[in-house]
């Protein structure tokens, strides 16, 4: 999958709310309800990264968990990376209204 040019990036970005850009990657933070919602979001969400073979960077903090997506075989991002976003934003969504 190809890398993303700046204008394709912009415009992904623009509808990735929450999701910040930082050098060859996007990162979010979610807030779950427990500790116990924040591994449930985890662990749902490394089946859906598995299914795709495309993996985040996870940081758990206690009910805060960190995701960072980057294709590191672009050497940046691709729609790969906003696919997974997009799917950890639905993951979180069903996560919280449980």
């Amino acid at each position: 999958m190809a890398k993303l040019d700046a204008a394709a990036l912009k415009d992904r970005l623009a509808k990735a709310p929450g999701w910040t850009h930082d050098g060859n990657s996007i990162h979010r933070q979610y807030t779950l309800g427990s500790f116990p919602d924040a591994i449930a979001f985890v662990t749902r969400l490394a089946f859906d990264a598995q299914a795709a073979d495309h993996h985040p960077d996870i940081l758990i903090n206690y009910k805060r968990v960190t995701l960072t997506y980057s294709t590191h075989s672009e050497g940046g991002l691709t729609q790969k990376d906003f696919d997974g976003a997009r799917g950890a934003d639905a993951l979180a969504a069903a996560t919280q209204s449980r």
